[in-house]
């Protein structure tokens, strides 16, 4: 296929050539794996100044996404690579391989680095969802870092460069310029623009920016960062966002207040535990779904009245496809036994839902991201459970609501009234203000000429 480029696809292939660090927060659909595709065979056939390229992403984005993306496009042609993915002989035999790009899962960063054997000799670096890198104290973080200075390029792609808040981009900026912006060590960086917010006696749990802060760290990264958000470059479906209320009894609410008071519930005999605030998070969730686990992994049903909920929106859709987001799998097993749903899980799956051929499919966050279309199969979400990461909300929404979507997209929530639900709700939607505070402070400006570092 011919690469017709937009203006803002060449401005960020152009921003990538000309900054060898280069952080480039593209929302869901604007083709960044051809913008840097692009870039990367100007610098391996055209410049020379590159010779191996590692492309560490998703793995299936790893594995057909990116492949797909240079099969795909002419001006590509040429451009040899190999999928390091596989038994550890397979991934063996991929490095060895003669090719410009090397395409691997961000599992295996570690082996790659730590237990291949295999020299690291890449002089460029592509982070395909730089978010993954959001923890400095996972293994990926650590063992890229310690080659880091050995790539003379890198870029970071995302669409959610803070999901979780401002403290994820130092991480993030890390293992991009090794401190220089944001600081060689976490310590520094919280000192610098955070204040310690919720804490029990010496133990800190969450920090919030201190005044200004915000404005600081964005001024700080701008000279190597652009952003770009899908509703100011391409033509959007619209999105109504909707809140769907259900409500306890007076019983079943007192259960629930109970529990989040004493931290302790007996249900069928059995004792569970919430031995600190996430766990008690979790558990206050699931009853906010309808049933909760105990230590055995054994579900204690409480309530129906997400069930209630969700039939009225599958009756009120009148036929039209519906993919339903769950988080626990008593959910999706209460779903499942009221329901005739299929979960979207294989090529297969997708290729049905696509095709419409499935009328209410279910879907869980963590593998509705990256790379996966749905589009073209429904236009309706309903949230029957809530996650706490901006990230995997945004990416789930992002399977219908991107480019080729034809029809308004509907996204329910439904939210069960006096529980935590209402507060992963409010969560979400300060998060999402954070991130695209970040998102406009270092949005691109097409008409403008940045500096290359």
């Amino acid at each position: 296929m011919k690469y017709n480029p937009h203006k803002y696809q060449t401005y960020a292939t152009n921003f990538i050539l000309e900054h060898p660090i280069a952080a480039i927060f593209l929302e869901m659909g604007l083709g960044k794996s051809v913008i840097t595709l692009t870039a990367v065979f100007d610098l391996c056939l055209d410049s020379f100044e590159v010779g191996k390229v590692l492309v560490i992403a998703p793995l299936r984005v790893a594995r057909d996404t990116w492949p797909a993306e240079i099969n795909k496009w002419e001006h590509l042609k040429g451009l040899k690579f190999s999928v390091v993915i596989g038994t550890e002989q397979e991934r063996l035999s991929a490095l060895r391989k003669p090719a410009s790009v090397y395409l691997i899962n961000r599992e295996n960063v570690d082996w790659l680095v730590n237990k291949s054997d295999v020299p690291f000799t890449f002089d460029m670096v592509v982070i395909d969802e730089l978010s993954s890198f959001k923890s400095y104290g996972a293994k990926r973080f650590k063992s890229l870092l310690k080659v880091r200075p050995r790539a003379k390029r890198i870029v970071g792609l995302t669409g959610t460069p803070s999901s979780n808040g401002l403290m994820d981009l130092w991480a993030e900026f890390r293992i991009l310029d090794m401190g220089k912006r944001l600081g060689r060590y976490i310590t520094h960086y919280r000192n610098s623009f955070f204040t310690p917010d919720k804490r029990n006696q010496q133990i800190v749990f969450s920090y919030k920016p201190l005044h200004g802060a915000e404005d600081a760290i964005y001024r700080l990264i701008s000279d190597i960062t652009i952003s770009m958000k899908s509703v100011d470059f391409l033509k959007m479906p619209e999105c109504v966002i909707n809140e769907v209320p259900v409500y306890l009894s007076e019983k079943e609410q007192s259960v629930y207040n109970n529990f989040r008071e004493e931290m302790v519930l007996a249900l069928a005999s059995e004792e569970i535990d919430a031995m600190n605030a996430a766990v008690l998070s979790g558990k206050l969730l699931q009853m906010a779904n309808g049933a909760i686990y105990d230590e055995d992994k054994s579900a204690h049903f409480i309530h129906d009245r997400k069930l209630d909920a969700l039939e009225d929106l599958i009756e009120g859709a009148n036929g039209k496809p519906v993919l339903i987001a769950y988080w626990y799998n008593h959910d999706l097993e209460r779903i499942k036994a009221k329901f005739k749903v299929r979960e979207i899980k294989t090529s297969k799956d997708i290729k049905d839902w696509n095709n419409g051929d499935i009328s209410v499919a279910v879907i869980h966050p963590a593998s509705a991201g990256h790379g996966l279309n749905l589009q073209s199969g429904g236009s309706t979400l309903i949230w029957f459970g809530l996650t706490w990461s901006l990230e995997l909300y945004q990416q789930t929404n992002a399977r219908l609501w991107r480019q080729g979507q034809n029809e308004t997209v509907v996204i329910h929530h439904i939210i069960t009234k006096g529980t935590i639900d209402e507060d992963v709700m409010n969560a979400l939607k300060r998060k999402e203000k954070t991130q695209n505070d970040l998102i406009n402070a270092v949005k691109a400006n097409l008409g403008k000429a940045r500096e290359a570092v």
